[in-house]
């Protein structure tokens, strides 16, 4: 299935039912007063948050969701059928926004989230409302309300507890599918993930986690380039980011010029992102010529902590997956702090 994070749909609820002009007609009754029923209240769109959809791909081609319309009243004060609510499921980490103003509706952060989008309209009073002591035979009613009608961006913001970054061919789906359950395509060339994957990785110490192989970046990424923006907002839910950079790939004039050209990125399209935990993993230890590089790497940045692992053969992947464990506990523990 394509991965579609983004997509633009028109929501529209359903239009109230008419009320009824009717009066009561009967044979012993020649003379009977209005009897005509109220509209039928018209459906609602309402927005959830469902943890069994993982992209937006089902608004691709479908961009009109519309809710039923309430039907009218009858005689003898029946009233008319309410439209049916239109329940919309959409992936968690979605974000709602009014095309029109730019305001967000609604950031969908937890699963079983719902919003009632757009309301339908009341139903239409029959003529039977409108009789008085002074006016006894009313021959109007009022008309249902149309419903709302309105324009919304969805965009799509994966939630994971660690988000691995790094540019194309750093290793990240090797990783992932060496640490979870999924299966991305893997191979020697730049760009072969072209959608963000998910794993979910039960450590044999801790809890369960989930973690986000965010495609590639490139420079200008935060601009566009590459695969750009359109991956980058994928980062933002994340507690914790690995950055993961091949060891082969380094340039010995400019060691940590690969490392600097990811974190330019993160701050230039967010400074919230380049404020989030890094765990710096240098991949391929396994190569020729790893650990002098990496030996470089870890002289050129300092007193900070470097994780060496080779994710094809698991090399350093459990001191890795341990602290993973170790940031995400700290962070949420600060949720809890904050939350009291």
């Amino acid at each position: 299935m394509k991965f579609i994070d983004e997509a633009i749909i028109t929501v529209q609820s359903g239009n109230g039912g008419s009320g009824c002009v009717s009066f009561r007609r009967e044979r012993h009754i020649p003379r009977g007063g209005p009897d005509g029923g109220d509209g039928g209240r018209g459906g609602d769109v309402i927005m959830v948050s469902s943890p069994s959809k993982r992209t937006l791909y089902d608004f691709r081609y479908k961009k009109l969701l519309k809710a039923q319309n309430g039907t009218g009243g009858q005689g003898k004060d029946k009233t008319g059928k309410a439209g049916e609510n239109l329940v919309v499921e959409i992936p968690t980490g979605t974000l709602v926004s009014d095309v029109q103003t730019g305001l967000v509706i609604k950031d969908f952060t937890e699963p079983g989230e719902r919003i009632v989008i757009a309301q339908g309209g009341r139903g239409g009073l029959g003529n039977a409302r409108f009789k008085t002591s002074t006016h006894r035979t009313p021959r109007f009613a009022q008309p249902g309300e149309p419903g709302e009608k309105l324009d919304v961006k969805l965009d799509l913001k994966l939630i994971a507890d660690v988000g691995l970054i790094g540019l194309p061919n750093a290793g990240k789906s090797t990783l992932i599918s060496r640490i979870s359950a999924a299966t991305p395509k893997i191979g020697a060339y730049p760009f072969t993930t072209l959608t963000p994957n998910l794993g979910v990785v039960q450590p044999p110490f801790g809890e369960t986690f989930v973690v986000a192989d965010i495609p590639g970046l490139i420079e200008g990424a935060h601009t566009g380039a590459g695969l750009g923006i359109k991956f980058l907002r994928h980062v933002e839910r994340t507690r914790i980011l690995v950055h993961m950079i091949d060891v082969t790939a380094m340039d010995p004039s400019d060691i940590l010029g690969v490392f600097n050209t990811i974190n330019k990125e993160l701050q230039s399209y967010s400074a919230e992102l380049i404020r989030k935990q890094q765990i710096i993993v240098l991949n391929k230890m396994d190569l020729t010529g790893a650990e002098e590089a990496a030996d470089q790497f870890r002289s050129s940045l300092g007193d900070t902590d470097v994780i060496l692992i080779s994710a094809a053969t698991g090399r350093g992947v459990k001191r890795l997956l341990s602290k993973m464990v170790q940031l995400i506990d700290q962070d949420c523990s600060g949720d809890q702090e904050i939350q009291q």
